[in-house]
């Protein structure tokens, strides 16, 4: 049976490129593009009148609402849907800003087309896609940011800590499930627990707070 095709949508003011990037990836047999934007406000309306995609495509910087603002909003009204970040920015604040606002992933512009579906096929099953441009950021600011962690893990189980110990990896959470010994009920428990303690809204969120505030050590 032939694979499913993974539904996208690409946001970016830059028109262009934004056109430039639909030809691209409208070429490959594993991506369906099911429409494109120019900012968050015309994201917004687009999603209202087209099937929801498995993945955006988001850029930084727009007019009326920029990427950071359209992903919090997705992350508040469509968490399913994943959101790969695509800029011509490589320096520290954007990238963990849009990773704070929901991101999965974040991917430079110049990037080559092949690497940009591994990312989107990558960030589609497992929710996030990290390489060593988002590593190295987090990395450095984990080192600016030594937040005391000794109240935060009062706060949490012995079995939430193992959980997000396991929420580093490219488990998924039915895996992370399998290697704790618990079903996949207890498991989204433990997510949503954790969401609700800390606010926040993403795996990746959850992974930047608990090794930010030294929850958990690679």
């Amino acid at each position: 049976m032939e694979e499913q095709k993974i539904a996208i949508a690409i946001v970016d003011d830059h028109t262009l490129f934004r056109k430039g990037m639909v030809s691209l990836l409208d070429e490959s047999d594993e991506i369906n593009i099911l429409f494109d934007a120019s900012n968050g406000v015309e994201m917004i309306s687009m999603l209202a009148q087209h099937q929801l995609p498995q993945v955006i495509l988001m850029d930084i910087n727009m007019p009326q609402m920029d990427g950071y603002e359209a992903t919090r909003w997705l992350s508040s009204n469509h968490p399913q849907i994943k959101v790969l970040a695509l800029s011509m920015y490589d320096d520290d604040k954007p990238i963990i800003e849009m990773l704070k606002s929901g991101a999965g992933g974040y991917l430079l512009k110049e990037s080559r087309t092949s690497d940009l579906i591994t990312a989107i096929k990558t960030i589609a099953a497992h929710g996030y896609f990290m390489n060593n441009l988002v590593s190295g950021k987090l990395i450095r600011s984990l080192q600016e940011n030594n937040s005391s962690s000794k109240n935060l893990l009062q706060e949490i189980s012995a079995n939430e800590r193992k959980f997000l110990e396991h929420c580093c990896s490219e488990f998924t959470y039915k895996e992370i499930a399998d290697k704790m010994n618990l079903s996949p009920h207890t498991i989204d428990n433990y997510r949503e627990s954790l969401f609700q303690k800390f606010e926040i809204k993403s795996r990746t969120g959850l992974v930047l707070f608990a090794l930010r505030n030294e929850l958990i050590k690679l």
